[in-house]
């Protein structure tokens, strides 16, 4: 660990530095592997001790963290029917959709797949890439993330694998590089998406249907996850799975789960970091996410410089964020193993909120952003856990 992180004259945050995920133990990247054994494909592990079955429906709720549903469970009464036997996992890092949707679908962590965060580094071009919506042309997802899914072995192995989502993933980038495999089943309503991952199970004995629900994300990002508009989304996700799960065949195991959780973050907390030029002093280009922000800096940013752009970081936000090199974040296990040419991918230096803050470069993001309150990407204990709700149907 270097001598700036610890100096003791310099603020620090008032937790601890988190441990890294339990990689291959409880995270997401678990699930899809114990449910392929579970399913009797062979060459999977079972970490989750998921029952043998002949069907699986995987329910992602984008959004729905292990801290934010304890808080609100009496707006979810079928799924707080299950929670007494939910398990709590942990995403990778960061917490964030890319990331955990392609370690949800490889059962890889983040270091082996590469899919790195929101906006990530393309080395060979020195350009940022949004792994959401914002890949260029000449970047082949394919090419970018090379693992196998689960998805596609299952299938491989004769059991139908389907993927119910909104049409506009239908071909997106982030569905050819992280969820390669199932059919895609488009539908725009979620009462539709309920209804098209019935229709599946009835078509067939023997299936693995992947169903995800975007709403409770999407609305914890505008009004943020301790609003009445969270809480009726909840409210509303919870009656369509119980309808759902209701028509589902007998003998099909029923995993539901998030990618991650939510802080929320007021107005005064939203910083714009370009506005400090000592926080930017040689770097180049800025990635990552508001809550876990990667600088790169330029080739001829001399280690002199390096080394004040982040003693500037830990004197200005120290006390609410921690600042790591990329070195000891990889040291610390928060990608799992990852290969060179995934680490190039990350920033050179690293800032992790640990409080409700968030870092934006406002030269390069749109002035909308700053409106988000909801907000994920770091370690908290808010945003790293997640329930995976367990149902077997009679």
């Amino acid at each position: 660990m270097s001598q700036i992180l610890s100096d003791p004259a310099l603020p620090t945050p008032p937790q601890a530095l988190p441990a890294a995920p339990a990689y291959g133990k409880t995270t997401l990247s678990e699930i899809l592997p114990s449910a392929a054994h579970a399913l009797g494909v062979p060459g999977y592990r079972n970490p989750l001790g998921l029952k043998a079955t002949k069907r699986v429906s995987l329910i992602m709720v984008d959004g729905l963290g292990w801290n934010q549903f304890k808080s609100h469970a009496a707006h979810a009464p079928f799924l707080r029917s299950l929670f007494e036997r939910a398990q709590k996992l942990g995403t990778g890092f960061p917490s964030t959709t890319a990331t955990s949707l392609t370690s949800l679908a490889t059962g890889v962590a983040p270091g082996e797949h590469g899919m790195l965060g929101y906006d990530v580094i393309d080395p060979e071009r020195r350009r940022v890439v949004n792994q959401l919506g914002g890949w260029p042309a000449d970047l082949k997802p394919e090419s970018w993330q090379t693992v196998p899914t689960v998805f596609e072995r299952v299938q491989e192995h004769g059991i139908h694998v389907a993927s119910v989502s909104l049409p506009l993933f239908a071909n997106s980038a982030l569905t050819r590089a992280a969820l390669r495999g199932p059919k895609f089943v488009a539908a725009k309503q979620i009462t539709a998406r309920a209804r098209a991952t019935q229709e599946v199970f009835a078509s067939h004995r023997n299936a693995l249907v992947y169903t995800y629900f975007n709403e409770l994300d999407k609305v914890g990002h505008k009004f943020g996850v301790d609003s009445s508009q969270w809480r009726d989304t909840l409210e509303e996700i919870d009656y369509v799975i119980k309808s759902l799960v209701s028509r589902l065949p007998e003998e099909t195991t029923v995993l539901i789960t998030g990618d991650h959780g939510m802080v929320d973050v007021p107005e005064s907390q939203r910083i714009d970091f370009s506005l400090e030029p000592e926080l930017i002093e040689g770097v180049e280009l800025t990635s990552g996410e508001p809550r876990g922000v990667h600088l790169t800096f330029a080739a001829k940013t001399s280690d002199a410089q390096r080394h004040q752009v982040r003693e500037a970081w830990r004197r200005a936000y120290g006390s609410k964020a921690w600042v790591l090199s990329r070195e000891e974040a990889i040291d610390l296990g928060y990608f799992g193993n990852i290969p060179e040419a995934h680490a190039a991918r990350m920033g050179d230096l690293i800032i992790m909120a640990a409080e409700a803050i968030a870092f934006y470069d406002g030269r390069r993001v749109a002035p909308m952003a700053f409106d988000m309150i909801g907000q994920h990407g770091s370690l908290t204990a808010g945003e790293r856990f997640v329930p995976l709700f367990t149902h077997r149907t009679k």
